[in-house]
């Protein structure tokens, strides 16, 4: 059935427009843009949110599980959990993201994960387009909750293996740049594709600037497991804030970082170079309890995951956190949302924006951010 979705506001490739329409038939969008220049035929039926902003669905670059799925650890069943879970939360694409582990059970989660975004994705379900390997070539000083036993020097040799087992399917890594090895490692991976994200680094400013001249393009959950700033040793952290061309990856859950980090981020970072991740593990949406995260067992109490009295990944949503974003920095909606969505897939070079003849996953969002509507793949979710 063709479907009308109008909205006060749209997110397109051209930016904000007034007056927004999308038609849906079949899964795709047919047409899109302001409603002086989208004529709706008499069958359509009609679907008006009103004064709500119309934006691309979400991409989560960032993402250990949800709905008590681990990547991990995957298996059909929890894949379906998971991508369901995430698409009610406003998410159309993710890269499920590896945690530090053993090189044997790396290999057979890259190999499983490579199942999975081979396999048909189902209309309502976001849909894995690639894999975020986060370590093991991560400095041992900033490794967070990861396991320092399985943390390795940055390896063209290993990995290739890892490449061979997803399958090519490696879409992003973090890497330490002032490890030994990092900046031919950051090379060989851009050659191949491979965006690749500064991360888990005790760097400083110039082994930063290094890792970017080698091909590295944005940096792993900015302030977190990363070399904070001096006034004369601006670290890894000040050169990320610094640079305008580097995108960088936030957690706003109120945990990883204060109100007043969020807004010198947003200060800081260009428009067009700001990604909201979720960072989120098996735990999300399923209440208090102690959860996987690879090798790891995480208590979770209220909206906090920790090990050992460290944050150990989140249980944000990617639609709280857009929400969260736009109240800590006051500012617009339609900024917050190109950060959920097409901020993060310009990032990787994929299409950056709702798309005649593309997947209909687009989110409604009201004045504060909050996400009222989700349509994956032409389905309402």
């Amino acid at each position: 059935m063709l479907t009308a979705y109008i909205a006060a506001r749209g997110l397109f490739g051209g930016g904000e427009v007034s007056d927004a329409v999308v038609l849906v038939d079949d899964g795709k969008i047919r047409a899109c843009g302001p409603a002086s220049e989208v004529e709706i035929s008499a069958n359509a039926q009609l679907v008006d949110f009103g004064n709500a902003l119309l934006a691309p669905a979400f991409l989560d670059v960032h993402c250990h599980g949800s709905a008590g799925h681990d990547v991990m650890e995957s298996s059909p069943d929890g894949e379906l959990r998971m991508a369901s879970f995430l698409a009610s939360h406003g998410v159309g694409k993710f890269l499920p993201t590896t945690v530090t582990a053993s090189a044997d059970s790396t290999l057979a989660a890259l190999d499983r994960l490579a199942d999975w975004i081979e396999r048909e994705t189902g209309a309502g379900s976001a849909r894995p387009v690639g894999i975020h390997l986060e370590g093991p070539f991560i400095c041992a000083a900033k490794r967070g909750v990861q396991p320092a036993e399985h943390i390795q020097l940055p390896s063209v040799e290993l990995f290739d293996r890892y490449w061979q087992a997803a399958r090519g399917h490696i879409r992003l890594m973090t890497v330490a740049p002032e490890m030994s090895g990092a900046l031919e490692l950051i090379a060989y991976a851009s050659a191949k594709g491979v965006r690749v994200s500064l991360g888990h680094s005790d760097a400083t400013a110039a082994q930063g600037r290094a890792g970017m001249v080698a091909g590295a393009v944005s940096a792993t959950h900015c302030y977190n497991a990363m070399r904070g700033m001096d006034h004369r040793e601006p670290g890894l952290l000040g050169m990320v804030l610094d640079a305008k061309g580097l995108y960088a990856e936030l957690i706003c859950d109120g945990h990883h970082c204060s109100d007043e980090a969020v807004r010198l981020f947003a200060a800081a970072k260009l428009a067009d170079r700001r990604i909201l991740i979720t960072d989120a593990i098996s735990a999300t949406g399923m209440g208090d309890g102690r959860f996987k995260l690879g090798e790891l067992e995480v208590e979770v109490a209220g909206t906090q995951a920790t090990l050992d009295g460290k944050l150990a990944g989140s249980v944000l949503t990617l639609d709280r956190g857009v929400e969260r974003f736009v109240a800590a920095t006051g500012l617009a909606v339609a900024e917050a949302a190109a950060a959920g969505a097409t901020n993060p897939a310009a990032m990787l070079g994929l299409e950056a924006g709702l798309q005649v003849g593309g997947p209909a996953d687009f989110v409604l969002l009201g004045r504060t951010g909050g996400l009222l509507a989700t349509v994956v793949g032409g389905a309402r979710v």
